[in-house]
């Protein structure tokens, strides 16, 4: 009795796999979002001075502009921080955190999505 329950238990669970492998075969593959387009606008040292303030904050690193100020209330330290390098070339600030530490993975991973263009001094 014990060997066809234990016969039949397998059989059932072996049929459940291939069931499973079978489905998964015509299930239809999911395909990585696509990239989000870089703007490739120039954006000059005057025209980036032009936004300076907390209701207009761009910001220049590592030769792409970023328009942070829909960013700045998410930001986990103060805002007045980031304030301080609105309108300005912040390559050095954004690299050291402006005491030698670098930014995380995840800000270096958030910052493509503000990018507006690049920095034509």
């Amino acid at each position: 009795m014990m060997q066809r329950l234990f016969l039949t238990s397998t059989a059932v669970f072996w049929l459940a796999v291939l069931g499973f492998w079978i489905g998964s075969l015509s299930a239809p593959i999911a395909q990585p979002p696509a990239a989000p387009s870089m703007p490739d606008r120039a954006i000059g040292a005057a025209e980036l001075a032009q936004h300076a303030t907390p209701q207009s904050c761009w910001m220049a690193i590592n030769g792409a502009v970023y328009d942070i100020t829909g960013y700045l209330p998410d930001h986990p330290s103060r805002p007045q921080i980031i304030e301080a390098w609105c309108g300005k070339e912040a390559s050095d600030a954004y690299a050291t955190k402006t005491r030698g530490r670098p930014h995380s993975r995840e800000a270096d991973q958030l910052l493509p999505k503000y990018r507006i263009g690049r920095f034509a001094p």
